[in-house]
């Protein structure tokens, strides 16, 4: 039980490294099945429910960019903003995980640019329309890109 206590409240921890104030911040849950961390990034907000801890914390707001998330050595299109990550740590090899965000280029920029990223790290993608499908260090990931006028909405899961 204790197990599932100290990884979450190690994550939340490692989150006030990245302060910041602006926009509205990265929101992110972790549910890890006897225990649940959720972080709204806009306020700071920080509720823990484990077996051993339960109530809430503020924290600085924070931002999570491009540079803070990777897929087998391939991180997001530069200058893209993740808007909310959920981790669902159900169990043994069962997790998934969920991160949607903007980024300031086209879909068809940022497919482009993803899969020659993946290209060069020697992971081999599937692309059909805005989506990437592939996998990196034995999971499963796929990325669903949406127009957004001249930016591009995606959706990232993994597992």
């Amino acid at each position: 039980m204790r197990s599932m206590v100290f990884p979450l409240v190690a994550a939340l921890l490692a989150l006030t490294g990245c302060g910041s104030t602006d926009g509205d911040g990265t929101s992110v849950s972790i549910d890890a099945g006897n225990g649940a961390a959720r972080v709204d990034g806009g306020t700071g907000e920080v509720t823990l429910d484990t077996p051993l801890i339960k109530g809430s914390l503020k924290l600085p707001k924070f931002n999570l960019t491009a540079d803070n998330f990777e897929i087998g050595g391939v991180h997001l299109f530069p200058g893209t903003k993740i808007n909310t990550m959920n981790v669902n740590a159900r169990g043994e090899g069962e997790g998934v995980v969920r991160v949607a965000f903007d980024s300031p280029a086209t879909a068809a920029t940022v497919r482009d640019w993803l899969r020659g990223e993946f290209e060069k790290q020697g992971t081999k993608v599937e692309v059909q329309g805005d989506t990437l499908r592939g996998t990196s260090d034995g999971e499963n990931f796929l990325i669903d890109l949406k127009p957004a006028g001249e930016r591009a909405k995606g959706t990232v899961t993994i597992g």
